[in-house]
């Protein structure tokens, strides 16, 4: 096998599992796998294919990282489509700690009790609950549908 079609195909592969993760980092990694093939292809030695897609993996990332930081949600927030939208209770994980799962657009998530909600801590399954915020993975809700703009974390 073409050393140029290793190249091909590592990028293909960082660049499918990117589509799983959607942080956007691996695709860079693609793209500087690429870089490597098209070295590898143009006859560059093995160092010289690993420094193009290194230098090109390494810009990448620096502009994804720098478009991360100026597109972050204040407070970490959920995207405003979001805010406020229902959720469903399935079942709580641990009801001491107020972790929960509730099904939203189809699909099972990990939620937690919005902080001072004393109703939602009583919720049984089938309980018709809000976003009020997301914290990294996992959903903040509430009984009350929240007020525009407003911030619970």
């Amino acid at each position: 096998m073409e050393d140029y079609l290793i190249w091909i195909i590592a990028g293909f592969a960082l660049v499918i599992i990117e589509l799983i993760s959607g942080t956007f980092y691996l695709l860079v990694f693609g793209l500087g796998a690429f870089v490597g093939a098209l070295a590898t292809w143009l006859g560059a030695p093995f160092l010289v294919q690993i420094v193009a897609a290194g230098v090109a993996a390494g810009i990448g990332a620096w502009f994804v990282h720098r478009w991360h930081i100026t597109h972050r949600k204040e407070g970490g927030q959920a995207n405003a489509i979001d805010i406020g939208q229902s959720v469903t209770m399935e079942r709580w994980v641990n009801k001491a700690a107020g972790v929960m799962r509730v099904r939203y657009r189809g699909t099972d998530w990990d939620a937690r009790v919005a902080e001072n909600d004393s109703a939602t801590a009583s919720a049984t399954p089938g309980t018709i609950l809000f976003i009020f915020a997301q914290d990294g993975q996992t959903w903040v809700v509430g009984t009350q549908k929240p007020a525009p703009n407003s911030r619970i974390g």
